[in-house]
């Protein structure tokens, strides 16, 4: 709670993964992966509650012994087709409570810590705002990028402003990252969503706490940053 706002963080774990199959119980120093995002939230000064909303008895069952609340989500809410929104709503109609903020937190952000949660929630306070959502600086310039046709000809690739800039003499472009999403519940639910239309901010984080555990590749590298990190 912060001065009097109460703060309900959501966890939302599928069982089904198709790219990385049971990426959210992977073991990272012989901890799940879902265990770095419940302890992250539990450690938050903020956070009044924290529930993990699954349809997996395994990742419900760990999840527990981490020290989080738990709804089993039905059938229906655990298929490819399932937004966030649909998930988060199950939970919030599902508890007793009445909470001001949401607060998600993806499983598969296990370099998001703690002091991120507090400081995206210190943000909300500071700004007056109706949501946070974090952000990183993009690995690289979207100005770099283009589509390509069938020939693959690049005659059209990069505008003719771009073509002779150095990368560090762009403008910095900004990507979700996916670890942090804060909104005003009642907000959440009109919106269906956490991208208002107005009063929301982004919350920056670096691009070594901004990995999203996607495929293996992510793994290993979030896996890499853990150990390092420990053994410093």
């Amino acid at each position: 709670m912060m001065n009097k706002k109460s703060f309900l963080s959501i966890i939302p774990a599928r069982g089904g993964s198709k790219r990385l199959p049971r990426k959210n119980i992977l073991k990272i120093l012989d901890k799940p992966l879902i265990a770095y995002s419940i302890e992250a939230g539990l450690n938050s000064k903020y956070i009044d509650k924290l529930i993990v909303s699954s349809d997996d008895d395994e990742i419900l069952s760990i999840s527990k012994d981490y020290g989080a609340e738990i709804i089993k989500r039905p059938a229906n809410l655990a298929e490819d087709t399932t937004t966030t929104f649909d998930t988060l709503k199950h939970v919030v109609e599902n508890i007793s409570e009445e909470y001001e903020y949401i607060v998600l937190l993806q499983a598969t952000s296990p370099l998001r810590k703690s002091s991120h949660i507090d400081e995206a929630i210190k943000l909300l306070e500071e700004k007056k705002a109706d949501a946070i959502i974090s952000v990183c600086e993009m690995e690289h310039s979207p100005l770099w990028s283009n589509t390509l046709p069938s020939d693959n000809n690049m005659k059209l690739f990069l505008k003719d402003e771009i073509k002779n800039k150095r990368s560090q003499d762009l403008e910095k472009y900004y990507r979700l990252n996916g670890a942090i999403y804060i909104c005003r519940t009642d907000k959440f639910l009109e919106n269906k969503g956490f991208f208002l239309e107005e009063n929301i901010y982004a919350y920056i984080m670096d691009r070594k706490d901004s990995i999203d555990i996607d495929e293996e590749i992510d793994f290993i590298i979030a896996s890499e940053f853990i150990k390092k990190s420990i053994r410093s």
